[in-house]
């Protein structure tokens, strides 16, 4: 049976290999998985199957590996537009909503992931899920200033109903608590994590009213930001869009529109023959 490991590094791998071409901005993630696709670029580059291509990674333990991988690295300020930005995610729902943010980097991998042209998402089948919010909790970075304030102005959000905030402890990197000092960021925030016991309701409007309130510096929800999920799985790595979902569903309305007219002109013909 292959591993949870092996799976990570077979999307990992593959998101550079189908997406990543010579010349390109590439935006890197951070994460288990992201370190993969990040370890796949290196060798790349090494090889020489890719040239002039300039990264920017989401955090500094992603800069660290990539450094250590010589990847040239740049950043938004010289570089606002990507060509692709490949990353993990902690959760994917039937919609493509993602959450992010278990490894504490959700607000740099929002801003690389929204200004690149391809945001190609890497998971392993367990992160794939039926609703948001019970299988893994939503991190909200905020403020230090008055951070209590802030946590329970987020738990009293209508769209956040049924919510236990939790304020991060210990690593930034992880959402388990692991020190006694308050987990602060990268950007020297500190994360709250929503936990749910029921799919939150409404994503989308959660997404903008946390973005809403004044103390939130962004959350792990990333909406609509999705061109394709690699996700691995016992059968091998499968490709799925929200166009071709789209489009797939939309086939299958289709033919049972149609199907149900043939039998809606079947009865018909019987009754007038009847007649």
């Amino acid at each position: 049976m292959t591993s949870q490991e092996e799976l990570k590094k077979q999307t990992g791998y593959k998101s550079v290999d189908d997406y990543v071409s010579s010349g390109m901005v590439v935006g890197l993630g951070t994460g288990s998985t992201a370190y993969y696709a990040v370890e796949r670029l290196g060798q790349k580059l090494k090889s020489g199957e890719l040239k002039d291509i300039v990264a920017i990674p989401t955090s500094i333990r992603t800069k660290e590996q990539a450094e250590s991988l010589g990847i040239p690295l740049v950043t938004l300020d010289t570089h606002s537009k990507l060509d692709v930005a490949i990353d993990g995610a902690d959760n994917v729902d039937p919609f493509f909503n993602l959450v992010k943010g278990g490894g504490g980097a959700l607000l740099r991998e929002k801003m690389v992931e929204l200004a690149a042209d391809k945001f190609i998402v890497i998971v392993d089948e367990s992160k794939l899920c039926g609703g948001l919010g019970p299988t893994f909790p939503i991190p909200v970075e905020i403020t230090p200033f008055c951070h209590e304030h802030t946590i329970r102005t987020i738990a009293a959000l209508p769209s956040c109903e049924g919510c236990k905030a939790v304020l991060r402890m210990g690593s930034s990197s992880n959402n388990k608590v692991d020190g006694d000092e308050i987990a602060v960021t990268d950007n020297g925030n500190y994360i709250v994590d929503l936990h749910f016991t029921e799919a939150i309701k409404n994503v989308p409007k959660m997404a903008a009213d946390l973005k809403a309130l004044c103390g939130v510096v962004d959350h792990g929800l990333f909406c609509g930001m999705t061109t394709a999920v690699l996700c691995a799985g016992a059968d091998g790595v499968t490709v799925t869009a929200p166009e071709k979902k789209n489009k797939a569903e939309k086939i299958v309305k289709n033919m049972a529109f149609l199907s149900a007219a043939v039998g809606l002109l079947a009865v018909s013909t019987m009754i007038i023959r009847k007649r």
